[in-house]
């Protein structure tokens, strides 16, 4: 046979087979062992600690984002209580009570009327959602010229 290897065949391949086996798992099975112990001694409490510096993150991005939507709706509110009292004062009615029909309870509401046009600005406060923290302002302005009928 060239080469210099012998054929095995039968019983001794088996057994060396088998002890090939045991070998590579006895192996493993210390490696995985291994890995396992080091991975818990370099791991515990890592989860804990992650956690402990990612939620306050998460907290302050979720009250940003409510504080947002709480803005963006009293922004609409202030914007449609601006607009109907503006035409309302223009129509030669209540503008102001039109627009506090509208707006948030809490809302400022100004009128000033010009010769030819009436201007209504509604300026509301949100609270800023998780904390004590200074109130944002939000407004909106709306101007509408005069109806010949509310002008003499």
């Amino acid at each position: 046979m060239s080469g210099g290897f012998a054929p095995v065949n039968g019983p001794e391949l088996r057994d060396a087979g088998a002890a090939v086996l045991r070998l590579a798992g006895l192996g493993w099975g210390l490696l995985r062992s291994l890995g396992r112990r080091l991975s818990r001694a370099g791991d515990r409490g890592s989860f804990t600690a992650e956690l402990a510096a990612g939620l306050p993150a998460l907290m302050l991005l979720l009250f940003t984002g409510l504080t947002a939507v709480g803005a963006m709706t009293a922004q609409g509110r202030c914007v449609d209580a601006a607009r109907e009292g503006a035409l309302a004062a223009a129509r030669g009615g209540p503008g102001v009570a039109e627009a506090a029909r509208i707006a948030s309870p809490d809302a400022e509401i100004d009128i000033v009327e010009g010769a030819d046009t009436v201007t209504v600005t509604v300026r509301a406060p949100v609270e800023v959602v998780g904390g004590r923290l200074p109130v944002i302002t939000v407004g909106a302005t709306a101007v509408a010229a005069r109806e010949p009928a509310a002008v003499q």
